[in-house]
């Protein structure tokens, strides 16, 4: 009777238990890991360059998959991701963490790159919240694979100190290197202190973008959009390329931003009286007309400006080239045009004298949130223009860049040149021409 009692039991127990499994499962970590082919050829080609990888989790846990030598090597493609129960399948392309090869020479970080050929141990190893570690292995073979790494050589900046404020003075730079293979994609970016990143744009010549070959980047901090560019500091500049199988490598350097701005000045009205004042509203031949008006730097940034210094006198015969003071890109001068002038604004001036500005470097700057007032003449030693009286306008020149429409034609007056009778006319007393300082 009593080995009917414990036999029943048994079969209760071994019946319970059976149901347990039907219906609640075991209790591994890990289920199913499995690797759809034994053997990948990595190189692009379309043609078994790619593997599935499944595998199922019961509970979370740290999940890491790797490969190993023949000499016990390891190899990452997953390290320490955290894993919810469930299923999980993901394709193995042959791309690895980054690694170098016994005494290669390789520029850049590797941040991915495909495994060499031969035959390796896959292994995916799975951690538990209680420490209970499961692991699931199988081998794979590495077949054909593209040596050859997409490299960064010779990354370089042609500046490390960039002032993006359309100055004329270090307003680009060019961020350059030289690929040996195509690849598929290439990055190149100012990393900001909230680690967002600002890209650069490539400057497209002979080379197509990817091809093998030499690449220049080229950055002009978004102002040449009337974007603001990024704050003044020091910024990882980071090319990343990456091929067509997937491996990555980076390259790293430093760009300083200083006085970066969208320029921005005014010939400023006053509350009462010309926005431009001269000293006539006529003239006789020989006399000199003599403006005043009032500059503003009401940006960000300084802006760098040229002479000839205010107070220059003019003939009027004369130009800003007959003074040596030929156009300056990204510089700044106040300028006097009239109607039928042969090229335009041919009077100009410094936007202050030397008390008004600041000296960076070797270039003069009214900086921002400054003001200078200029004062001009121009000696009448002939009829200049078509017409009488004669319309006259000041101007504010970003010489290369722009004459903004509200620093155009500023607040034109009608200026009379009194001349006596042709026969009459007699030459004004010659004059030398300034010279630079």
């Amino acid at each position: 009777m009593i080995v009917v009692v414990v036999i029943a039991v048994l079969v209760v127990i071994v019946a319970v238990t059976a149901a347990w499994f039907i219906f609640r499962g075991d209790s591994s970590l890990l289920r199913d890991a499995t690797v759809d082919e034994d053997v990948i050829t990595p190189d692009a080609d379309g043609e078994q360059d790619a593997t599935g990888l499944s595998y199922e989790i019961t509970r979370n846990a740290i999940v890491s998959i790797y490969f190993e030598d023949e000499n016990g090597e390891r190899f990452y493609f997953r390290k320490d991701q955290p894993r919810g129960a469930g299923e999980y399948s993901v394709l193995f392309s042959g791309v690895v963490e980054g690694y170098r090869l016994p005494d290669e020479s390789v520029e850049g970080e590797i941040l991915a790159r495909l495994l060499q050929d031969g035959q390796y141990t896959w292994t995916i190893a799975a951690t538990d919240e209680q420490g209970q570690v499961e692991n699931a292995s199988g081998s794979i073979s590495i077949v054909d694979a593209d040596s050859v790494l997409p490299e960064l050589r010779d990354f370089g900046i042609d500046r490390q100190i960039f002032t993006p404020n359309q100055d004329g003075i270090s307003d680009r730079v060019q961020i350059q290197f030289f690929l040996p293979k195509e690849v598929a994609q290439t990055r190149v970016f100012l990393l900001s202190p909230e680690g967002s990143e600002i890209p650069v744009a490539e400057l497209e010549r002979g080379v197509r973008a990817g091809e093998p070959g030499w690449h220049i980047f080229d950055y002009e901090g978004g102002v040449d959009n009337k974007a603001t560019p990024p704050a003044d500091g020091t910024y990882p500049v980071i090319a990343i390329v990456e091929d067509a199988e997937g491996q990555r490598i980076r390259a790293t350097d430093e760009l300083t931003i200083q006085f970066g701005g969208v320029p921005r000045a005014e010939i400023v009205p006053p509350a009462v009286g010309d926005t431009v004042s001269y000293n006539t509203t006529a003239v006789a031949l020989c006399e000199t007309i003599w403006f005043t008006l009032t500059v503003e730097n009401y940006g960000t940034t300084p802006i760098r400006t040229s002479g000839p210094s205010p107070g220059t006198l003019y003939d009027s015969d004369w130009n800003y080239n007959t003074l040596g003071w030929h156009t300056e890109s990204g510089a700044w001068r106040v300028a006097i045009g009239y109607e039928n002038e042969i090229a335009n604004y041919p009077y100009r001036w410094a936007i202050g004298g030397e008390e008004d500005l600041e000296k960076i470097g070797d270039y003069y700057y009214l900086m921002p949130g400054e003001r200078a007032v200029v004062s001009g003449g121009i000696r009448v030693v002939d009829v200049f223009g078509e017409r009488n009286p004669q319309p006259m306008w000041a101007g504010l020149i970003h010489e290369d860049v722009e004459i903004s429409q509200f620093n155009n034609r500023v607040d034109p007056h009608s200026i009379l040149l009194d001349l006596p009778d042709p026969a009459h006319i007699e030459p004004c007393d010659p004059r030398d021409i300034p010279e630079i300082k």
